[in-house]
């Protein structure tokens, strides 16, 4: 079982968690439907709406630059990266998912801290609309199971 040690129950209080949230605002319509079944989820396993920071960026490259903000403010328990990327006819796609994955990353690593990261690389718009709600709502899950998991480390 993914975060859970063998023979234990993966743990989705969120009753007592903070969590922060980073949303690009490119491919709005996208993004907005993640955040939205991000904070459904994230509600229905107890976190408070005052718990939860939301914040919007221009695209997928700022995400990380604001949850590095976050980050180091070390008032959350764990973040989500929510964002959408969509193949175009140039390199630029493989530059923004490759380069903000990273730095998603990086920003977990380097402060510690469980970054659920939802932001979707797609080959078309179908295919985006298509995995919306359900990366938004495995963002909370992966964000509030990490956050729990590693209070226990």
């Amino acid at each position: 079982m993914f975060g859970a040690e063998k023979g234990k129950a993966i743990n989705l209080d969120g009753s007592k968690l903070s969590i922060g949230i980073v949303q690009a605002r490119f491919n709005e319509s996208i993004t907005t439907s993640l955040a939205d079944a991000c904070l459904q989820e994230l509600a229905a396993m107890g976190v408070q709406a005052d718990n939860i920071r939301h914040v919007l960026v221009p695209g997928a490259l700022e995400v990380p630059v604001a949850l590095q903000a976050m980050a180091e403010s070390e008032d959350f328990d764990a973040l989500i990266a929510l964002g959408c990327i969509i193949r175009g006819e140039t390199y630029h796609f493989e530059l923004v998912a490759n380069e903000s994955g990273a730095g998603v990353t990086r920003v977990a690593l380097d402060f510690q801290i469980p970054i659920a990261n939802a932001i979707i690389t797609t080959e078309n718009e179908e295919q985006a609309i298509a995995r919306q709600t359900e990366k938004g709502r495995d963002a909370a899950i992966v964000a509030v199971e990490m956050a729990n998991l590693l209070e226990t480390l």
